[in-house]
């Protein structure tokens, strides 16, 4: 990561749902209609006339010619979670904050798309540019996958091992990766201090560590986020600029 890329994230380390938006913003996708199921709610005529959109941002290629597809499930994308920086006993590392669908355009783009359970069913809330969330989940098969948002690092937790999936994290745990309890206190050095309830968050600095206030989150089998997690997105959404697109910037 480059200077200029140190002083941009510095500026986000404050938020667990820091998240990394596409063209589209989170508001435009917070009208698409609720479905039962997420993979419905993502091939939803609404939603796949709002990717066309997307797909056609910046003159990509037309909107009629875009022809946006889903493919395969969703999956639950997992962040880190505030009670685990803490220390809370028994906490997880992470938390669901949404499932993720793959959407690709005629011309190979990628698109992933966020839904969240709110009260009339499963929404689409944001469109993020790529397929990072779906790639990671298919790496760290056989674990836990999660994200450090402040520092656009993913991970897989296997026992007591956090494991690296991209360079970002091996940049903070090292190839071969670390044990859970050291991790824990790498994340609790990094933002213990900007937890809610802090000096930090007191002071509105960025709304402190959990900026968008995110419910708690029940995790079935299928990963369910609890109702009213939509708005925290949208909200953290709204506020942020994003590691992701920067980081594709520079591979550009």
């Amino acid at each position: 990561m480059n200077a200029r890329a140190r002083a941009a994230a510095a500026g986000l380390l404050t938020t667990v749902a820091l998240v990394a938006l596409g063209a589209l913003p989170a508001a435009a996708a917070g009208g698409l209609p609720p479905a039962p199921t997420p993979e419905q709610a993502a091939s939803a005529p609404q939603t796949l006339d709002t990717l066309s959109r997307f797909f056609a941002r910046d003159g990509a290629l037309a909107r009629t010619a875009a022809a946006p597809r889903v493919e395969g499930g969703s999956v639950p994308v997992r962040v880190l979670s505030p009670d685990f920086v803490a220390g809370k006993p028994g906490a997880p590392v992470a938390r669901v904050e949404f499932r993720a669908s793959l959407a690709v355009a005629s011309d190979g783009q990628k698109a992933s798309l966020w839904t969240v359970k709110q009260a009339g069913g499963w929404q689409v809330v944001n469109i993020a540019t790529g397929d990072d969330e779906i790639r990671y989940a298919e790496l760290g098969r056989g674990g836990l996958v999660f994200r450090e948002p402040q520092i656009d690092a993913w991970y897989v937790q296997k026992g007591a091992k956090v494991l690296p999936l991209d360079e970002d994290a091996v940049r903070a745990v090292g190839r071969d990766g670390t044990s859970l309890a050291a991790y824990r206190e790498r994340v609790a050095r990094a933002y213990g201090d900007k937890l809610p309830g802090s000096a930090y968050a007191r002071k509105g600095a960025a709304g402190g560590y959990d900026a968008a206030p995110v419910p708690a989150v029940e995790e079935g089998p299928g990963g369910t986020v609890a109702a009213g997690a939509g708005a925290g997105l949208a909200l953290a959404l709204a506020a942020t600029a994003t590691i992701r697109r920067r980081r594709a910037t520079r591979a550009a």
